[in-house]
């Protein structure tokens, strides 16, 4: 019986297609997480249920001691919303092919772990950018030497049938800036503080921010309420949004520094008080450890072929590095499948093929065997 289980391996791209039939949004990933769980059992895998709320763990044990080795996966859904105001649930992201990868790269597994341990993490609401946080709350994190990620790239990123070694996310947020002013009528304009002049003060300060060149950030306003009751009111408090991105959390730390100050300083400028806050947690910038995107490298030159690595490249954020935030000794890396994903991530219509999904499990495979193999 314990042969046959072992010689089970998983088809990525069928898998795929069964999941891209039940999509379901960040901790909601009830059939999804079901799914999971039923695969892993079949191959006889240790499994922990409910993991960050909707997550799935499998558990592989060597007999000889050894790192801790996590390959991880997400598993959620993007909502888009009908003409009619419902709400459609698509796999836009491509984490359906994640979640098949990792547990194609997991039936290959069975049996090969000789040394240490090795995590399979199936981890929910990764679009809600809470899902790694849960993780952490879990403790699932806490014994991790090495952290493995991987996620499809689009065409216009790297080659459908390629690899890169290493995708560099960015530090990204999502900033409310406050302002408070004081209201009056608007023929009397000396007797109040116009929070909306001290908007349009601290938009331009947000336009004239500068920092280094030599790394690449934005920050840019994308909201501004200030509107009173009426036309004819100067109104008393403005909300601006603000999206901040920053290729290193050093640079995030700045901008986010000046960003306060900016406010503050457009508010006294009228005679009011600004004030600025993140609206949920900072997303940390890749911060990755060479020695480890080498492996990925040297896996993928070994797996595919030399011509199949391809360069790194950028990208928007991603709750993955929150996990070296929580623990900065986990060696972590984080590549990309080059899967033709066309027009883009995050489109509604977002498609790709799933053929290439086993460029993904050969390379998660090759690289947990050299460290638990």
């Amino acid at each position: 019986m314990i042969k046959e289980i072992k010689m089970t391996i998983f088809n990525a791209p069928a898998m795929r297609d069964e999941l891209h039939k039940i999509p379901e949004l960040g901790f909601e990933e009830v059939k999804t997480s079901e799914y999971v769980a039923s695969k892993l059992a079949q191959l006889g895998i240790e499994t922990v249920r409910g993991v960050g709320g909707t997550g799935v763990l499998g558990i592989i044990r060597g007999e000889q001691p050894g790192p801790v080795v996590l390959l991880r996966a997400d598993m959620d859904a993007l909502p888009f919303k009908n003409e009619d105001g419902t709400i459609e649930r698509v796999h836009a992201c491509g984490h359906d092919g994640h979640t098949a990868m990792l547990l194609a790269a997991a039936s290959e597994l069975v049996g090969k772990v000789r040394r240490g341990t090795l995590k399979l993490l199936f981890q929910p609401a990764e679009e809600t950018l809470k899902g790694a946080l849960a993780v952490i709350d879990s403790g699932v994190i806490d014994d991790v030497d090495i952290a493995l990620g991987l996620h499809v790239r689009p065409i216009q990123d790297i080659p459908a049938g390629t690899c890169c070694a290493a995708i560099h996310h960015v530090a990204s947020t999502f900033v409310e800036a406050v302002i408070q002013g004081r209201s009056a009528h608007a023929s009397r304009p000396h007797l109040g503080v116009n929070a909306a002049e001290a908007a349009a003060l601290f938009t331009l300060a947000v336009a004239a921010i500068k920092l280094n060149p030599n790394y690449a950030w934005s920050c840019k306003v994308t909201g501004i309420d200030a509107m009173s009751s009426a036309p004819n009111i100067i109104p008393d408090k403005a909300r601006i949004l603000i999206d901040v991105r920053a290729a290193t959390n050093e640079i995030m730390d700045e901008m986010l520094a000046k960003l306060d100050a900016a406010v503050k300083g457009a508010a006294a400028a009228v005679g009011g008080t600004g004030s600025v806050r993140t609206m949920g947690a900072v997303i940390p910038a890749a911060d990755y450890d060479e020695d480890i995107v080498e492996e990925v490298r040297q896996s993928i030159r070994k797996v595919l072929g030399p011509d199949k690595l391809a360069t790194d490249c950028a990208a928007g954020g991603e709750d993955f590095h929150f996990f070296k935030r929580h623990k900065p000794s986990i060696k972590a890396a984080y590549f990309g499948v080059g899967a033709a994903c066309a027009p883009g991530l995050h489109s509604r219509d977002m498609h790709f093929d799933s053929k290439w999904l086993d460029n993904g499990v050969k390379v998660l495979v090759d690289v947990a065997l050299k460290h638990v193999g």
